[in-house]
């Protein structure tokens, strides 16, 4: 396959912009005459999970997509589910450039984007022009510049935008880059935050005769000692479902690496210890009663399958699909 040239140019040059121009060259494949560049086949294994039908359990995960510009080229790549954004109500620039590393050696990715986005509106349009029918998550996020008090508007703005649009709506509380924004997931903010949430979810299922399941991403840095009173939230609330896990801010696992210093999220093959020791906890917890998708330092059938033994349903993948491209799909399905 032509990935690892493409991939050995690629890496010589800004990996932002380098991630840009894959966008906007994707973007134009993915409904066009060229589609058939980026098509591949994965073997159908139907799951059924938070009451929707997936042809695969492999996913997108959020933040390489996030104003829902490549949907028809991700679908076409043969993902399961695609979860697009970011998202958050007022369009943002994210934070200062330099803002993407590449850590080679571990094939891992620290980013402090900070929900640089084009705005809740911008990704709604885009949903509608993509001709994809599949699952499609929609993750939502607070304005930087919005009060951590008053972040909860902001989540149900975005909630009623998108609710139309999602076959799942996740909330996005676990980003390292948005400052504060980590500690909507502990206490008396996390209750009222879930209950507001919840409670607007059933009014626009009144109002729309559809049901959107709520899912929650949760931080790989969150006390063990938090998880069983996050976990209390969540079943008290009925939320549809856990994504676990975000980046960390745990740089220990690359200590001595390039980059290893810079301030951000980690992801990629480091992360995935950390996550299915957060993935087992939450299932020790919420059993099978509230799903979890797995996401961390997935590269391959062996570490999908151990996040399957941890207790996850579906898995995301992200970094892995940097460094492996479309063909990482292929190797995962074995899993399952």
């Amino acid at each position: 396959m032509f990935y690892p040239v493409i991939k050995n140019i690629a890496f010589n040059f800004d990996p932002e912009r380098i991630h840009d121009l894959t966008i906007s060259s994707l973007s134009k494949i993915g409904s066009g005459p060229l589609s058939f560049l980026i098509s591949q086949h994965i073997p159908e294994h139907a799951v059924e999970v938070m009451g929707l039908k997936f042809k695969n359990p492999i996913g997108l995960a959020a933040g390489l997509d996030k104003n829902g510009e490549c949907i028809d080229a991700f679908s076409k790549m043969g993902f399961g589910f695609l979860e697009v954004g970011t998202v958050t109500p007022k369009a943002q620039p994210g934070n200062p450039k330099p803002r993407l590393f590449r850590i080679k050696d571990a094939e891992a990715i620290i980013n402090r984007m900070g929900f640089n986005n084009k705005g809740v509106d911008n990704l709604i349009a885009n949903v509608i022009k993509s001709n994809y029918d599949g699952i499609l998550g929609i993750n939502i996020g607070k304005n930087k510049d919005t009060p951590l008090e008053k972040g909860k508007d902001d989540y149900i703005s975005c909630l009623k935008k998108v609710y139309d649009y999602a076959s799942y709506v996740t909330v996005n509380i676990s980003s390292p880059n948005t400052p504060n924004l980590r500690d909507l997931q502990y206490g008396q903010a996390f209750d009222d935050l879930i209950e507001s949430l919840k409670m607007e979810q059933m009014n626009l299922n009144e109002e729309s005769g559809k049901y959107v399941p709520l899912v929650i991403k949760i931080a790989p840095d969150v006390n063990e000692d938090y998880i069983s009173s996050i976990s209390k939230v969540l079943i008290k609330n009925k939320v549809d479902g856990v994504i676990a896990t975000n980046t960390t801010i745990d740089k220990s696992l690359i200590e001595g690496l390039d980059f290893s210093n810079e301030e951000g999220g980690l992801s990629g093959r480091p992360l995935l210890d950390k996550s299915n020791k957060i993935i087992s906890r939450f299932y020790m917890e919420l059993k099978d009663e509230i799903p979890i998708i797995g996401v961390g330092g997935i590269d391959g059938s062996v570490s999908a399958k151990q996040k399957i033994q941890s207790g996850a349903k579906l898995v995301q993948l992200y970094s892995s699909f940097i460094y492996q491209g479309p063909s990482v799909l292929k190797s995962v399905i074995k899993a399952f």
